[in-house]
């Protein structure tokens, strides 16, 4: 039953996307999208004069920068904020850009022409941020991040331009590197010892945080075990296709017969599933442990079969934090986000085994983990409320909430 919901979900949101390329209302299909889009100067009031976008919800649309509306992740983030905008009764329209620089921000460009009075995207490179901030602040359009927060070490310049913007309303991330460490620390501890590594796009903000845990966890171990060495290869890119994940996974292995894990660390799913892919196919199975970032639909089942030694995921969540804080500036709830910078964090959920997927899958899967009437409540919080509801969304929130 779980996998036929999740697969027409998934048939649904590719239909749309193939009909229109983006958008949605919470009251139409996805084919309903306008027929053409406004000019980018009467998308919304220059930054200078800028009056309160919206205060009927009819009348908001809030824009969604993402990589893709219909890999694994991606999807599952799509059905939550289709969701959200329907309990709302706004409207959203997405824009699918691959994590191609020149997509990214040209993506910001044309959601305000749409006529968005708010954006939530999710980057590749901090790089890009600059562009979309200063696209966002012309239009008078809010922006926040979500998967993704601005380097306040690595890119001082464009973090101070964010915190300067009246427009930029904060970023929704997770701990990458406390993340990978964790999922590193599963495969030591199933006795691995020879790990290789599948990156999707190099210079990708959250793939160095990530990548930074796992060689983190590494050196503990080492340093802690010096009779019992563990290796992490230098990655192997893949893009965000399944194709991808395959080619890197083959040239791991082949580079590396005493190969005995896997770690694809994300790119949407996609990329973990050609991993997998090979490593079946080299009827390895047994003989590699695989661990990832990003829930597959099947994971129960590769969780019991083998294939799958555990994963971090359940985050597809974060978006809706950023959807969120977008809607209240837009409603003018929230405002004077210049001088200072939002960080909204958000926590993974792990799973190393079949009885740790079972409630998550209850909770997360055959539902989603929040009711359409604690959506508009959500909708209600202030900055400090929404940070808090984000950092306690787990298994156990989920469950006390359905009062089960």
């Amino acid at each position: 039953m779980k996998k036929r919901l999740i697969s027409i979900v998934l048939s649904l949101v590719m239909v749309g996307s193939a009909l229109v390329g983006c958008g949605s209302t919470s009251t139409t299909s996805t084919d309903a999208a306008p027929a053409a889009a406004p000019a980018a100067d009467e998308a919304a009031p220059a930054a200078d004069d800028a009056a309160p976008a919206a205060t009927a919800d009819g009348d908001i649309k809030i824009g969604v920068s993402i990589w893709s509306s219909t890999d694994v992740l991606g999807s599952q983030c799509k059905m939550i904020l289709d969701e959200a905008a329907k309990s709302l009764g706004v409207q959203v329209q997405y824009v699918d850009q691959g994590h191609v620089s020149e997509k990214v921000t040209a993506s910001v460009e044309q959601l305000c022409a749409a006529g968005c009075q708010g954006i939530i995207i999710c980057n590749s490179s901090d790089t890009e941020m600059a562009s979309a901030i200063k696209t966002c602040n012309d239009n008078g359009v809010y922006l926040a991040q979500f998967f993704r927060i601005i380097s306040q070490e690595n890119s001082a310049d464009i973090y101070q331009a964010a915190v300067d913007s009246e427009y930029y309303v904060g970023a929704v991330h997770e701990n990458e590197p406390e993340n990978g460490e964790k999922l590193v620390q599963i495969l030591l501890d199933k006795g691995d010892r020879n790990i290789g590594l599948i990156g999707w796009e190099q210079g990708d903000a959250t793939w160095l945080g990530r990548w930074e845990g796992y060689k983190a966890g590494v050196e503990k171990w080492n340093a802690a075990h010096p009779d019992d060495q563990a290796t992490l290869s230098e990655p192997q890119y893949a893009g965000t296709s399944s194709e991808g994940g395959s080619k890197a996974a083959e040239a791991l292995m082949s580079a590396n017969p005493d190969l005995d894990a896997l770690i694809p660390a994300g790119g949407g799913g996609d990329p973990l599933q050609g991993a997998i892919a090979a490593v079946e196919r080299a009827g390895k199975t047994q003989d590699i442990d695989i661990v990832s970032t990003d829930f597959l639909p099947d994971l129960g089942e590769r969780l019991a079969n083998g294939s799958m030694a555990g994963e971090s995921g359940g985050h597809y969540c974060d978006p809706l934090f950023a959807f969120m804080a977008v809607y209240n500036a837009i409603k003018g709830n929230y405002s004077d986000f210049g001088g200072k910078f939002e960080d909204i964090k958000f926590p993974y959920l792990y799973v190393a085994s079949p009885d740790d997927y079972k409630d998550y899958e209850k909770y997360f899967v055959d539902q989603l983990p929040y009711t359409d009437e604690e959506l508009v409540e959500m909708s209600k919080l202030d900055m400090e409320g929404l940070k808090n509801a984000a950092a306690s969304l787990s298994i156990e929130d989920a469950a006390a909430r359905s009062g089960k």
